[in-house]
C-alpha cells in the first residue's frame, strides 16, 4: 500500500462521513417540519372542538335545556346471550 491508497482512502472516508451528516441533517429537519405541522394541526382540531362545544352549548341555551342532563347514550344489544 502507498500513500496515494491511504490518501484515496482518507478522502473517501471524509466523502462518506459527509455524506451521512449531510443526509442526517436532512432527516432531522424534515423530522421538524413534520413534527411542527402535526402539533400545529392538533392545536387547530382542539380549537375547533372547543368551537364546537360552545355552540352546543349555545344551542342548548337557546332551547331551555340548560339545567337539565345530556340525554342518556344508547344502549348497546348485547348478543351474547
Amino acid at each position: 500500500m502507498d500513500g496515494h491508497d491511504t490518501e484515496d482512502t482518507k478522502q473517501s472516508t471524509a466523502d462518506m462521513t459527509a455524506f451521512v451528516q449531510n443526509l442526517l441533517q436532512q432527516m432531522q429537519s424534515r423530522f421538524q417540519t413534520m413534527s411542527d405541522s402535526i402539533i400545529t394541526k392538533i392545536d387547530e382540531m382542539g380549537n375547533r372542538i372547543d368551537e364546537l362545544e360552545q355552540s352546543i352549548n349555545d344551542l342548548r341555551t337557546e332551547m331551555g335545556v340548560e339545567g337539565s342532563p345530556p340525554p342518556p347514550a344508547p344502549k348497546v344489544a348485547d348478543d351474547s346471550a
